[in-house]
């Protein structure tokens, strides 16, 4: 029987009960993080020997560059090409930057906005409008950058495949619709992985605006929960084989695989899409940090070397997913006031609880000394029309925190649904 279920007795003995262990929950005085997606102290040791790279008198590339030097704008090729055979994309069509990949994002959209991309017929901050889609739960950095500027943010939803696409062809029928947000594969925060079907319908797609784009943040490409890494689509092969070449920004990075605010960034797409994003890139900086890129060509050594890399972060993180699955499960699973996500790659667990209540719920566990990202977070504006969702990222605590935390954010589910049936 769900709690829903429960007679007016019964749901009072049941909220009686569950408030006693909330106080309790209390009464110990937490200070338990489970808010961002960061890698915890282990994983980064993973990576220690990268700060002895290149190395005092190693500062030369395969082809012989100096990398202590000016230029080299895309980025030096040992890294490029290591990472080419990681996503199956071209040396030549991808180019290597500094840490973030959400930086490149944010100029890509930026250039659009002032000057127009390489095919606008305007720069966006003529136009009366820009929409821009976002399928839900999303990633909030994302949002926050189409804030930023001001554009309509649409949502759509998604599915097990990824988004909705019978809403997505419907909007890029407005011309005024000139891109979208995607986290193709282990989505932030739901975990999805985008299907074949999907990723072929988003590269073929017609579209009324000429310039629209889609950003194709594939930040967990490889971080895999198990032993099987996720296919990972070319996209770019597919847009370009239906006439669409410029449709995709293709993203990743090393943030989340050696150092997070010291990485290397990737930004992949068409040549003109490339040449056009150098006339950009070019004026706000001679080049990237080509000494770190080499330090991370040299600690992995190739793909091979990177994959060896993400099993030693799988063995990390599983065990730490399952906890919060399991203790979801042994918790929640029987009362009905929760559904979630069970991811096998990436680094969020997504949390529905019962419709209107997730504020509630992270102020109880914030109240207990447990801080959780904010209702709402993983929508645009941070407006959940059904403020139901909560993103968890278990990676950060050790398991035993995350045992006393996910026990203590269940205590809270369970409290502020008792609340609302009650009402």
């Amino acid at each position: 029987m769900t709690l829903q279920d429960l007679d007016a007795k019964a749901l009072a003995d049941f909220t009686e009960e569950v408030s006693a262990k909330y106080e309790e929950l209390k009464a110990r005085n937490l200070k338990l993080d489970l808010t961002r997606g960061k890698p915890s102290a282990e994983q980064l040791d993973f990576s220690e020997e990268l700060l002895g790279q290149p190395g005092a008198g190693e500062h030369t590339t395969a082809d012989g560059i100096d990398v202590r030097n000016y230029g080299g704008l895309t980025g030096i090729t040992d890294i490029r090409s290591i990472y080419s055979e990681l996503l199956g994309i071209p040396v030549d069509r991808i180019w290597a930057g500094d840490a973030s990949s959400l930086n490149i994002m944010y100029d890509l959209i930026l250039a659009s906005y002032v000057w127009g991309n390489n095919d606008s017929e305007a720069p966006w901050k003529d136009l009366d409008k820009v929409r821009w889609i976002c399928p839900v739960p999303g990633y909030d950095r994302h949002f926050t950058i189409t804030e930023h500027l001001g554009f309509e943010m649409v949502t759509v939803p998604m599915t097990d495949e990824g988004p909705d696409m019978d809403a997505v062809r419907e909007l890029v029928k407005d011309p005024s619709v000139k891109g979208m947000w995607t986290v193709p594969v282990f989505g932030n925060p739901t975990g999805i992985t985008f299907s074949g079907k999907v990723c072929r319908e988003l590269a073929e797609m017609e579209t009324a605006a000429k310039d629209f784009r889609i950003v194709w943040d594939n930040a967990y490409a490889i971080h895999t929960l198990t032993d099987e890494f996720p296919v990972i689509h070319n996209v770019l092969e597919l847009a370009e084989k239906a006439g669409n070449p410029n449709r995709f920004w293709f993203m990743t990075s090393t943030s989340k695989i050696t150092f997070a605010g010291a990485g290397v960034a990737f930004f992949a797409s068409s040549k003109e899409n490339l040449d056009w994003y150098g006339t950009h890139a070019g004026v706000r900086g001679i080049g990237p940090n080509k000494v770190n890129q080499l330090a991370h060509a040299r600690y992995f050594g190739d793909a091979d070397g990177v994959r060896a890399l993400m099993r030693k972060h799988a063995a990390s993180l599983a065990p730490k997913f399952a906890t919060v699955l399991d203790i979801l499960e042994s918790r929640l699973g029987e009362h009905g006031v929760a559904t979630w996500t069970k991811p096998e790659g990436g680094y969020f667990i997504s949390l529905d609880v019962v419709d209107g209540t997730a504020s509630r719920v992270v102020q109880l566990a914030k109240d207990a000394g447990i801080a959780l990202t904010g209702a709402g977070s993983s929508f645009p504006l941070h407006k959940d029309p059904d403020n139901r969702n909560i993103r968890l990222a278990p990676s950060l605590p050790p398991v035993e925190e995350l045992e006393v935390a996910m026990d203590g954010v269940a205590t809270c589910v369970l409290l502020a649904a008792a609340e609302k049936f009650a009402d």
